[in-house]
């Protein structure tokens, strides 16, 4: 087995394939509004997984941000999924948690 295949299912790989959700819905008005992202690696052993993805959405940094948001309909996005697969500039933007995804892959 390669050495990635070697380590205890819960730690966090360094490379490797990811899967990287967007989910979006609609709002109050009818607008399509992002609910949640998240990303998961995809398992390199054989068989049957199920992994339960923390969803977040980002969120305005003022009220001010916020309300216009709303009003318009316009929610803060990320425009780049490499900011959710990888993690990096994340630990500056603001967050909420959105809820859990579960998702199941059969390796061959």
């Amino acid at each position: 087995l390669p050495p990635w295949c070697q380590s205890p299912p819960d730690s966090h790989f360094l490379a490797g394939p990811q899967i990287v959700l967007s989910v979006y819905g609609p709002d109050f008005f009818g607008h399509d509004v992002v609910r949640g992202y998240g990303a998961v690696h995809v398992p390199f052993v054989p068989g049957r997984h199920k992994r339960t993805i923390a969803m977040f959405v980002p969120e305005s940094s003022s009220r001010l941000q916020q309300f216009t948001s709303w009003f318009t309909g316009r929610r803060p996005e990320f425009t780049d999924p490499k900011v959710v697969a990888q993690g990096e500039g994340r630990e500056v933007t603001r967050v909420r948690s959105q809820g859990f995804v579960t998702i199941s892959f059969n390796v061959m």
